[in-house]
C-alpha cells in the first residue's frame, strides 16, 4: 500500500468505518484507514467485559443507511454489535482499505508541501486530509494511587479485561461506578467471594426498559423495511422527549428523577445502605446509567460499598479517603477513559507547530465539533462539544461524516488545495454553546463530571437537540474557511 494518500483516515471503529464508506461513495477512491488493533470495531472490540451492552435502544444504535433487523435484544450486546460493525465494513470492501497494527505516533502540517504528515509505527505516511476517527472513548484512565503499582495481585481496567483471570472465590475491589461498572459489577458478584465498591460519588441509575426482541419482530423488519424505519423513528422521538428535560431541567429533570428515586427506594430497603446510593446532584448532569441488576446486586450479603474515594494501597489492602479498608486479591478500574484530554491531542501539530492540545491549554474547541483553526484540511469525528446525554453516537457522526465529505467533495472539485476554518468563526460558535449550555442539566446540576474539562469548562456537551445538531453539524459552508487554492496564497473563501 502507498505511503501516499488523498485521505487517511486515523480509528476503524464506527466513526472510521462511516467516514470511509461515504468517502467512497462521493468517489473519494485514496482513501486509508489505519487502526493500532488487528479489526474493526473500536471501543466495542476493546471493551469485552462480562455484561458490555449500548445503553441506547438496537434500532438508533445502527447506521441509518445500514439497518438491522437481527438485533436479538432492544438494547444490544457488546458481542452483536462487534459483528454488525465489522460486518458493515467488510460489506463495503474496508477490510481492503484498512492497515491494521498500525500506530499513529505523530503528525504534522507541511505547510510547503500542503500536505499531512504522519508518523506510524509502520513508517511515513503523507495525505492530503485526515480525519480523526480515534474517538472519545479509546484510551483507558488509569488513576494515580499511591501504592497501585505495587499492589501485589491482579490489576486491570474494564477496558482491557483480562478474561484470563478467574475471579471465581476472589476477594475484589472495583474504583469507580461508572457506565462500564454499573454494567460488570452486576456480573461479576455472582461469581466472588467479596466484592468492594469504591464509590466516590453516587449514581442516578434508571431501570432499563429491555427486552428479547421476538422472532415475529424480526421477519416484520426484514420484510418490510419502512417498518424497521418507523421503529427508528419513534425511539428517536422518545429519548429526544428526555432530551427536552436536560436542557430545562427544572422542573422537567427534577420530575424525571423521582422516577430514579423510586426505583431506589424499591430496590434498596436498608436506609443506611440507600444513603450511600443517593445522589446530591440532579439526575442528568452526569451521564444517566441504565440497569435492572446494579442496585440489586449491591444489596447483596458478599459486597460492600465504600462511598468513598481510594486514598492509597498498602500491599493487598485497599485504603478509603474515610479511612475505610478492605484486604482483596484483585482490583478492577471502572475509571473511564482519556475524554477531553485525548492523547492524539497531544501528537498532532498544527501550521503553526503547536499541537492541538498546547492551542486548547485544557479547553478543547472546534468549530461544529469537527475543525480546528491551524489545523487545515484535519477533521475530527465525535470531537468537542457533541456529547448528548440521551441520543445515539450514530447520529452525531452521521452528520459530522457528511460534513467532511462535503468539505473534501468540494475541495476535490473546486481546486482548492487548503480548508483551513477561520478564528472568528470558531471562536464564535464556542460562545454561542457555552452562553446555551449556561442553563442546562450538564452545568446547572450541582455535580462535578467528565464533561467539564481542566479549565472547569463544559468542553463535551451538546446544549440543543439532535435534530438542530443534524442540521448545523451537516452544513459544511465554504465561507466559514480560509481557501489557499493550487498555487495561490491563502484567501477567505
Amino acid at each position: 500500500m502507498s505511503p501516499q494518500h488523498e485521505v487517511v483516515v486515523i480509528g476503524a471503529g464506527i466513526s472510521g468505518i462511516c467516514a470511509a464508506i461515504k468517502l467512497a461513495e462521493a468517489g473519494v477512491d485514496d482513501v486509508v484507514l489505519v487502526d493500532k488493533a488487528e479489526t474493526f470495531g473500536g471501543t466495542w472490540r476493546a471493551n469485552t467485559y462480562p455484561g458490555c451492552a449500548c445503553d441506547v435502544p438496537s434500532g438508533l444504535y445502527s447506521f441509518s443507511f445500514a439497518p438491522n433487523s437481527e438485533w436479538s435484544r432492544l438494547f444490544a450486546t457488546q458481542p452483536e454489535i462487534l459483528d454488525y460493525v465489522d460486518r458493515i465494513a467488510r460489506e463495503h470492501g474496508l477490510a481492503e482499505r484498512t492497515r491494521f497494527g498500525v500506530e499513529v505516533t505523530g503528525a504534522h502540517w507541511d505547510d510547503d508541501a500542503r500536505l499531512w504528515r504522519l508518523v506510524t509505527s509502520e513508517g511515513e505516511l503523507t495525505a492530503r486530509f485526515v480525519v480523526s476517527a480515534a474517538g472519545p472513548w479509546n484510551e483507558p484512565r488509569f488513576p494515580d494511587i499511591p501504592g497501585l503499582a505495587e499492589f501485589p495481585g491482579e490489576v486491570f481496567h474494564s477496558a482491557r479485561w483480562n478474561h484470563d483471570y478467574d475471579l471465581r472465590g476472589k476477594r475484589v475491589a472495583v474504583v469507580g461506578t461508572g457506565a462500564s461498572a454499573v454494567q460488570f459489577v452486576p456480573e461479576i458478584q455472582r461469581e466472588v467471594a467479596a466484592l468492594h465498591l469504591f464509590q466516590r460519588t453516587a449514581q442516578w441509575v434508571l431501570p432499563k426498559l429491555d427486552h428479547p426482541v421476538p422472532g415475529i419482530e424480526k421477519r416484520v423488519m426484514r420484510r418490510f423495511p419502512f417498518a424497521h424505519k418507523a421503529l427508528r423513528s419513534v425511539e428517536y422521538a422518545l429519548m429526544e422527549g428526555l432530551g427536552v428535560a436536560f436542557r430545562n431541567p427544572r422542573p422537567l429533570m427534577q420530575t424525571v428523577q423521582k422516577v430514579g428515586s423510586a426505583y431506589l427506594r424499591a430496590v434498596v430497603r436498608d436506609p443506611e445502605l440507600r444513603a450511600k446510593l443517593t445522589p446530591d446532584y440532579l439526575l442528568g448532569c452526569k451521564r444517566i446509567l441504565f440497569s435492572n441488576s446494579y442496585l440489586q446486586s449491591l444489596t447483596k450479603p458478599n459486597v460492600e460499598v465504600h462511598a468513598t474515594a481510594v486514598s492509597e494501597f498498602r500491599g493487598n489492602t485497599v485504603v478509603g479517603a474515610d479511612g475505610s479498608t478492605a484486604q482483596v486479591d484483585a482490583v478492577i478500574l471502572g475509571t473511564g477513559f482519556h475524554i477531553l484530554d485525548t492523547p492524539l491531542a497531544d501528537i498532532v501539530r498544527g501550521a503553526d507547530g503547536r499541537t492541538m492540545a498546547q492551542h486548547w491549554q485544557g479547553s478543547p474547541e472546534a468549530y461544529l465539533g469537527t475543525v480546528t483553526t491551524g489545523f487545515p484540511n484535519a477533521f475530527t469525528v465525535l470531537g468537542p462539544s457533541l456529547g448528548t446525554g440521551h441520543s445515539s453516537a450514530f447520529a452525531i457522526l452521521e452528520a459530522q461524516v457528511a460534513y467532511l465529505v462535503s468539505a473534501i467533495a468540494s475541495a476535490r472539485r473546486e481546486g482548492w488545495a487548503v480548508l483551513d476554518v477561520r478564528p472568528q468563526v470558531q471562536a464564535d460558535y464556542v460562545d454561542q454553546v457555552q452562553d446555551a449550555l449556561a442553563g442546562t442539566v450538564y452545568n446547572a446540576g450541582g455535580c462535578q463530571s467528565y464533561y467539564l474539562d481542566a479549565n472547569g469548562r463544559n468542553s463535551f456537551s451538546w446544549p440543543w437537540s439532535t435534530g438542530e445538531l443534524t442540521r448545523r453539524v451537516s452544513a459544511f459552508d465554504a465561507a466559514d474557511f480560509t481557501i489557499t487554492r493550487d498555487d495561490q496564497v491563502a484567501v477567505p473563501a
